[in-house]
């Protein structure tokens, strides 16, 4: 670690690196914006690492300034692009990626990425180079925290797809299933489900009988409802086989919608920027006071952080009152 010691026992830290790792999330830019600027307030230089753990290998590497981050707080992806890094899994490329720190001086790395970018940056502290993380996933799927970079864009987007294929749907008089995102975690679904109106919501964290659906389907065709929408968590089931089994015990036509990569994409939400920019801002201030292997978060409304083995270690929460309440409000 190149930082100096100062006269209380921390870290002066002079340089520090950012970098975008995993899935790309809306609001990531917003955070970005936040480290630089924050950082450059504190009289820190700033380095931007791009393409993540492999851009750091390979050395991709920039100084930043105010400029590099004009006009950025409202757009959606990463303006430091992303990727993934087996290599820098291995001992023989996390050995490169502490050569390159050296070479360009970078005393502390801010992470802004999901689990499996926090386990690299714990790697990276193991090493002695400080690191903070931040968490930016549109899964929601992180347990230390009630939300993510990213999440709240997520749901807005899905809500909108729905209430589009509600339209369509109903004027043919049918049902469809629309499929989104979120690896393990089914909070996409369930609260894009709830704010859209959906009939049934299908996530990992719960049981479903397809009989169950199928009845909704059929009383809600009996009181003369044009139209059903299924909020389907993917990797449960495979959407088109569901909606042959659903056309086959209720008889009513029924499409399958995948949203997919719409789901990261957009100009992140006021939630988000915000969120974003108050995570940013707070992994800043933590490596001033030199503190490292720790992660950002929010409980409560209130910015807070915590060791990245405890973050890592925390299970998720599924909101079963929440998943209660969609289901009498879809009767």
């Amino acid at each position: 670690m190149t930082g100096m010691v100062n006269n209380e026992g921390g870290v002066w830290v002079k340089t520090i690196g950012v970098l975008t790792s995993g899935g790309d999330a809306p609001g990531m830019n917003a955070a970005i914006r936040a480290v630089v600027r924050s950082g450059i307030y504190n009289k820190l230089k700033i380095m931007g690492i791009k393409q993540g753990y492999k851009g750091l290998i390979e050395g991709n590497i920039e100084e930043m300034n105010l400029s590099s981050v004009a006009d950025i707080i409202h757009r959606g992806g990463t303006i430091l692009r992303t990727a993934r890094s087996e290599e820098f899994m291995t001992e023989a490329g996390r050995k490169k990626a502490l050569n390159v720190l050296k070479i360009f001086g970078i005393d502390g790395v801010i992470v802004i990425g999901g689990d499996g970018s926090f386990r690299g940056a714990e790697k990276l502290s193991e090493d002695g180079i400080m690191t903070i993380g931040i968490p930016g996933t549109i899964d929601n799927d992180l347990g230390y925290t009630d939300y993510s970079i990213g999440f709240d864009t997520t749901v807005n987007t899905v809500l909108d797809a729905i209430s589009k294929i509600r339209d369509t749907t109903t004027s043919h008089g049918r049902a469809n299933i629309i499929e989104v995102m979120g690896r393990h975690c089914g909070d996409i679904a369930l609260y894009a489900g709830l704010g859209g109106g959906a009939e049934s919501i299908i996530v990992p964290e719960e049981e479903f009988n397809v009989d169950d659906v199928c009845r909704k389907l059929i009383q809600g065709r009996n009181r003369g409802k044009l139209h059903s929408i299924i909020l389907l968590a993917e990797n449960i089931i495979n959407a088109y086989n569901l909606s042959e089994e659903i056309e086959e015990k209720t008889d009513i036509a029924t499409r399958v919608t995948i949203l997919g990569h719409i789901q990261r994409g957009g100009s992140p939400s006021a939630f988000d920027r915000i969120l974003a920019s108050r995570m940013g801002a707070r992994a800043v201030e933590l490596l001033l006071q030199g503190k490292s292997s720790r992660v950002v978060g929010v409980k409560g409304n209130e910015i807070n952080d915590m060791p990245i083995s405890q973050a890592l270690s925390e299970t998720k929460d599924f909101n079963k009152n929440m998943y209660e309440l969609t289901k009498i409000l879809s009767i």
